[in-house]
This record gives C-alpha cells, sequence and structure tokens, in this order.
C-alpha cells in the first residue's frame, strides 16, 4: 500500500472511521442530536473527500478495488443520499420514544458497503461490501421495533436477502470454476483466448445464478414479491434508503459487470435481460395501479423504474453508461423527495399511507404538497423535471441502439404510470373531508431543507441540466474500454 493508495481509499476511511467516533460517541452520551451531527458531518467529508480521490484515479488498489471517474460519480451520489436520508431521519426519529443513536451506525456502515460496491473489480470485495450493505440494512428496516409491520419486513428481508446472496455466491463460484478467476475484468478476456471456455455450461449456469442475486437486490420481476411489504413496513427514511442507496449501488455494479466488460454479449444472457426489463416495466406499472397504499405504490412503481434502466443497460456503447447515470440521478433525488414528504407529514402515532389521508394536502400543508406534487410529476417523465431528462436519455440510448421493442414498451408502460401518479396528485387538491386527515406535526428545520434542496433538485436538473450532463460525459468516456 502506497501514499496514493490510501488517498484513493480516504472516503471509505473516512466513512469507516465515523461508524467508529459513532459508536464512541454513543457509550459515552446518548444524544440525538450529538450522533446526528457527527453522522452528517463524517458523510460530508467523505463527499469532500471524492475531490481528493479524483486527484489520484483511475487507481486500482490491490485487485478488489479500482478508484475511477466511474466510481468517483457514483460514490458522489450514493453519499449525498445518504445525507439526505440522514438529515429527514433526524426529525422522524425525534418523535418517537425509542432509542434513535444506534440507527445512525446503522446508516453509516450501509453507506460503507454501498460506496465500496461501485468500486469493486473482483467478487471478494463485491460480496463483502454487499454483505455489509444488506446485514445493516436488516437493522434498519426493523428498526422500530414496537410495530409489527416493521418487525415482519425485517424479517422477510432477512430470508429473502440471505436467498439472493446464496445465489451470487454460488454463482460466483461456477465461474470460478470455469474461468479461474474472480476478478471481473479478466472473466471475458480468459474466455476469448484459445481454450479459454473449458466448461461453458458452469459459465453459463454462474452467470444465471449472479443475475438472479442482482435481480433480487433490484427486486425487478420475476424476484420483485419482497419489495412493497419491505417498502410499507420499513420507515419512511429507510425506504428511501433502500430506494436508492441499495439499489442504485448494485446497479453500479451490474452496470459495470454486464456493461463495461460486455458480459451482455455472452449468447442468452442478453435475451434474459431484456426480457426482465419489459417485463418488470408492464408489471410494476400495473401493479401500482391497484394500490392504495402510498409506499406500496411507490415500491411497485420503483420496478417499472428499474426496469427502464435495463434498458440503458442494454444499449451499447458510452450512451448506455451516460443514461443509466443521469436516469440515477434523477431517479435519487425524486425518490428521496417523495419518501421524505411521507417521513415529513408522519406523527409519532405512525405513517401516513393510505392515499385518503393525502385528501387535501394542498390546503394544510402547500409546501409538502408542493415537493411531493414536483417528485410524482418527475416520476411520470413530464419536461422541465429532472424525470423527463432521465426517460429522454434512455429513449436516445434505446433508439441510438436500434433497442425498438424495449422503446417501445417504455413508452407505453410509461402511459400507464400516468394514471396512478396523477390520482396521488389529485387526491391532494380534494377539498378536506371528515376522515383520517394528518396528525398536527411540526416538519423539523433540517428536514425542511433538505425537502427544499430535493425540490430544487428536480427541477434544476429538468430546466438546466447542462453541467451535470457533462461531468456524467466525462465519466463515461472514462471508464469504456472502447
Amino acid at each position: 500500500m502506497t501514499p496514493a493508495d490510501f488517498t484513493a481509499l480516504l472516503p471509505y476511511l473516512i466513512l469507516a472511521g465515523s461508524a467508529v467516533a459513532v459508536l464512541l460517541s454513543i457509550t459515552v452520551v446518548r444524544s440525538h442530536r450529538l450522533t446526528a451531527g457527527l453522522t452528517l458531518a463524517g458523510l460530508a467529508l467523505a463527499l469532500a473527500a471524492l475531490l481528493v480521490a479524483a486527484s489520484v484515479a483511475p487507481r486500482a488498489v490491490t485487485t478488489l478495488v479500482e478508484v475511477d471517474g466511474f466510481t468517483i460519480f457514483f460514490d458522489g451520489l450514493l453519499l449525498a443520499a445518504a445525507f439526505a436520508t440522514a438529515g429527514l431521519s433526524y426529525g422522524y426519529l425525534e418523535r418517537r420514544r425509542i432509542r434513535r443513536e444506534e440507527f445512525y451506525l446503522l446508516l453509516l456502515t450501509a453507506t460503507l458497503g454501498g460506496c465500496v460496491l461501485p468500486a469493486s473489480v473482483h467478487f471478494a470485495s463485491l460480496f463483502l461490501s454487499l454483505e455489509l450493505l444488506t446485514v445493516s440494512l436488516y437493522g434498519m428496516i426493523a428498526y422500530l421495533r414496537t410495530e409489527p409491520d416493521g418487525v415482519e419486513a425485517g424479517i422477510k428481508y432477512l430470508i429473502l436477502a440471505a436467498v439472493s446472496s446464496a445465489f451470487l455466491l454460488f454463482g460466483a463460484a461456477l465461474i470460478y470454476a470455469d474461468r479461474g478467476t474472480l476478478m471481473l475484468g479478466r472473466i471475458l478476456l480468459m474466455g476469448s483466448a484459445p481454450g479459454g471456455v473449458q466448461h461453458p455450461v458452469l459459465m453459463a449456469a454462474g452467470l444465471g445464478m449472479v443475475l438472479v442475486g442482482i435481480g433480487f437486490k433490484l427486486a425487478v420481476v420475476p424476484f420483485h414479491m419482497w419489495v412493497p411489504d419491505i417498502y410499507q413496513g420499513a420507515p419512511a427514511p429507510v425506504a428511501a434508503f433502500l430506494a436508492t442507496v441499495s439499489k442504485g449501488a448494485v446497479f453500479a455494479v451490474l452496470i459495470r459487470f454486464f456493461s463495461l466488460y460486455a458480459v451482455a454479449s455472452v449468447p442468452g444472457v442478453y435475451t434474459a435481460l431484456a426480457v426482465i426489463a419489459a417485463v418488470s416495466m408492464f408489471a410494476g406499472n400495473w401493479l401500482a395501479l391497484l394500490q392504495t397504499n402510498v409506499k406500496r405504490l411507490l415500491a411497485y412503481s420503483s420496478i417499472a423504474h428499474f426496469g427502464y434502466l435495463l434498458v440503458a443497460l442494454l444499449a451499447a456503447g458510452a450512451n448506455s453508461v451516460t443514461a443509466a447515470a443521469v436516469y440515477l440521478a434523477a431517479y435519487f433525488v425524486t425518490i428521496l423527495a417523495a419518501f421524505g414528504v411521507i417521513a415529513a407529514v408522519s406523527g409519532s402515532g405512525g405513517e401516513v399511507q393510505e392515499l385518503e389521508e393525502y385528501r387535501g394536502l394542498f390546503w394544510r400543508r402547500p409546501g409538502a404538497a408542493f415537493v411531493l406534487t414536483a417528485a410524482l410529476i418527475s416520476l411520470i417523465g413530464i419536461p422541465l423535471t429532472a424525470g423527463f431528462i432521465g426517460k429522454a436519455y434512455i429513449l436516445l440510448a434505446g433508439v441510438g441502439s436500434a433497442v425498438w421493442l424495449l422503446a417501445l414498451v417504455l413508452v407505453v408502460s410509461s402511459a400507464i404510470g400516468l394514471y396512478y401518479y396523477l390520482r396521488v396528485i389529485l387526491k391532494m387538491t380534494q377539498q378536506l373531508e371528515a376522515g383520517p386527515g394528518l396528525p398536527a406535526v411540526a416538519v423539523s428545520r433540517l428536514a425542511s431543507i433538505v425537502l427544499a434542496v430535493l425540490a430544487l433538485g428536480i427541477l434544476w436538473l429538468g430546466v438546466y441540466p447542462a453541467p451535470f450532463l457533462e461531468i456524467i460525459q466525462r465519466t463515461a468516456s472514462s471508464v469504456l474500454p472502447f
């Protein structure tokens, strides 16, 4: 290890040190404000350290981790999302009579695992970082132990995440049996050499099992059965973290493994991904039509959105990485805003989840209603929002690569999604009648700032995305091997 290696790893070292600092502070004094402050400071320092790490990029730190433009961009997205989650969590946890401090420790360790995933170029580092993320999420999902839905969601996630990890690990073992390496970049290179493919059945089975494991983590069809129950039972800030940091980190691995290393060119893999993408887009939107619970509606719609992202993945060339990065950034800021509103308006008696409870929100909480409306419009993909830019880039990538059928499915399924998003907006504009209504909750100043920044981000990325797109295009050109 050289000084340059430690410089490249500086964001991860800061995250790990922040987790230790939070742990030690809890042993000395229990202070929600202190713990949240240490967490926010650690995340901000790690985000700033990415600029320092960029000075030595691209750099391979041993054979396990590579810090390059791709890594730095996605780590920046993940750290920003974790920072927003921590900000939204403060007011949410403050209203509940529980021990709050350990939540931030889990948040930091989960973020550390998520940030190492985009840098992983070896199955060992991939699996270890994925398990650090997943095990932390077990506790975060079931953190409100007094609520039955939360405990149930934690148990379900524990079981299904363990199953998906088993598929991923066994798939890696089969690939190793065929290629004799666990380095992602060398798997296909060894196969292309004379006599490289000794057991093609093992390679196909291994890639299939890896695809199943990643499919479970992304909750695409047919591996989606866990997502609505987990989103509904988890605390709203945790659901936001799960939808952004957890899924985004895994999708970054998918981009590196299946696109940058051209694994999608393996016979059968492209077809499998295309079928999963098409079915996910249709099934996610159709199932969301039936929901009257806002969190379950967002859960099912997330299935469709990751189907859209698979379209970007299947497009070839630099446009593939660019479209996926743009859409992920737009999805991050949008879904954080949506779940942030749910967290902000929920009281100590439970979360506001049912659609009917949002009736008249425009007249009672105009600020929260505006942020939620902006998020829903962005999820639809209406112009002047981040979601429109994201879908436009995916369509351009799909059309540019002649993926006509998937592009058509994307357009048609997006039209289906228009109905259930607008239904929520319509409910918020209706006059308040006798009903459950919203609890009288004072939104914390920190949550208000986070929601305001997210709303501005949705509009900024939709109105003036040029500086951000330039960063993404430089990132894509710096990591593609062609």
